[in-house]
């Protein structure tokens, strides 16, 4: 979803939910279906070999680790501009600082500063995209207000102009701990709320394993959606698939499937085809509506 149109994608989260990692498996996927990426490690924290067992192809990405903000962002403009570029990432928007600040000293006041340069840079960036069908996703840090007693005091760095440029927005969550056999955490069960959507009807939700070293689990992703289509029977604790049982516990049977990766292959293509007939099912059903509204006199 995030990379089958031009504009600002935004995901933001605390530490650890998983944003870099989404943000790399979006990139390895733009890479399988031909698409060429850029990554903006403004971080100066990627790990190639982390990005290669997530599917990417680092050879063929294009990284970039900026000393500025400016700098960062005007890489971003010009690889929009270039209309060779598919996916860029900016990782992160905390990371972005303005020339200003780094060639000050420490405990110096730079108010505002940041917003404003995001502000302008983002002005020019979505003309590009636009015209460029390039896809930026932004993945920012989360703060909180000081003294803030009632609301939410929680807030993201950079200011206001990312959250109204995006088209949409993931709020990423770390929902549980996943444990091994012998109870030590192997990955994280994340939350997924999409808090601003221009493509979609916003405020859906999904969870999806996050495994160390791993990335983002397929098996249990395809798992969690064929028992929803009831592709996969789940009856209590129990699994089962065409009448046999596939285990029981859902994380015993992810494993099972990802030892077993043609029985997986034949449970997504299930998956495919009940997901591209509801799709089918709801246009009709939207157009049927829209027909069948009787008319007004206004």
């Amino acid at each position: 979803m995030l990379s089958s149109s031009s504009s600002l994608k935004y995901i933001y989260g605390p530490e650890s939910c998983g944003k870099s990692t989404l943000a790399l498996q979006i990139v390895a996927c733009a890479q399988k279906n031909g698409g060429v990426a850029a990554y903006i490690d403004a971080e100066h924290a990627l790990d190639p070999a982390y990005a290669g067992r997530l599917g990417v192809n680092v050879d063929d990405l294009l990284i970039s680790q900026p000393d500025s903000g400016e700098e960062a962002l005007n890489i971003a403009e010009a690889l929009s501009r270039s209309n060779a570029i598919d996916v860029i990432v900016i990782d992160s928007v905390a990371a972005l600082l303005p020339k200003a600040e780094l060639e000050g000293e420490i405990g110096d006041s730079f108010v505002g500063l940041q917003a404003r340069m995001m502000s302008q840079a983002l002005r020019k960036l979505t003309a590009a995209l636009s015209k460029s069908n390039t896809c930026a996703i932004f993945i920012n840090q989360i703060r909180e207000k000081i003294g803030v007693m009632y609301g939410n005091p929680e807030t993201t760095t950079g200011g206001r102009a990312l959250k109204f440029y995006s088209s949409v927005r993931i709020d990423l969550r770390k929902a549980a701990a996943i444990k091994g056999s012998d109870n030590v955490e192997v990955g994280s069960r994340i939350k997924a709320k999409v808090v601003k959507n221009k493509m979609a009807p916003p405020f859906r939700v999904a969870e999806f394993d996050i495994l160390f070293g791993e990335g983002i689990s397929r098996a249990g992703s395809i798992l969690d959606i064929a028992a929803d289509f009831n592709i996969i029977d789940k009856k209590g604790a129990w699994f089962s698939y065409k009448g046999q049982r596939l285990g029981q516990g859902r994380d015993t049977v992810r494993d099972e499937l990802k030892k077993n990766p043609k029985l997986l292959d034949e449970i997504e293509l299930q998956v495919t085809i009940m997901m591209k007939e509801k799709k089918i099912e709801a246009t009709s059903k939207a157009a049927s509506e829209l027909f069948d509204e009787p008319l007004t006199d206004s």
